[in-house]
């Protein structure tokens, strides 16, 4: 079964035009530092013919990644107007049972991430948990030391 890749449109948009680089411009530019490190000669003692081929490779992987995302991805809108529920794509600020302090996270794919925010994926222990949670509520997940409590505290857009 394929797994559907939740993101914004702004997340889309960003991994398509990244997407769309790498396979153009990039595989050019990868292209022309082979052929150069080549024309230096033996390629067996060749550091620059190697450091390319591992740049090819390593920008490959990327777009075979971004070409999976791309291919499965849903384009989610987060709407908190009608329904005040964490959902993928929110915002939500979360203190964990006997912490005054207040932790953010952007719940969604780690391709969501914006600066200043830790990305918690929905299908982790504690995003699961959060799911369709509202301001107050508390909810318990299973952590790798035992059970643990966090209270949601707000919820963005």
């Amino acid at each position: 079964m394929v797994d559907v890749h939740k993101l914004s449109r702004d997340a889309f948009d960003r991994l398509q035009a990244e997407y769309d680089d790498l396979t153009t411009r990039g595989r050019i530019e990868i292209a022309q530092k082979i052929e150069t490190a080549r024309e230096l000669g033996d390629l067996s003692e060749n550091g620059d013919y190697h450091a390319a081929k591992e740049e090819q490779g390593k920008m490959e992987g990327r777009i075979a990644h971004l070409s999976a995302l791309i291919e499965n991805a849903e384009i989610v809108e987060v709407d908190l107007s009608a329904d005040m529920t964490v959902q993928a794509g929110c915002v939500v600020s979360i203190r964990y049972a006997g912490d005054d302090d207040v932790e953010k996270y952007l719940l969604g794919s780690i391709e969501e991430r914006r600066d200043g925010l830790t990305v918690m994926s929905p299908g982790s222990p504690l995003g699961q948990a959060l799911i369709g949670t509202s301001i107050d509520d508390t909810v318990t997940f299973e952590a790798p030391n035992g059970p643990l409590d966090v209270t949601v505290v707000d919820i963005e857009a």
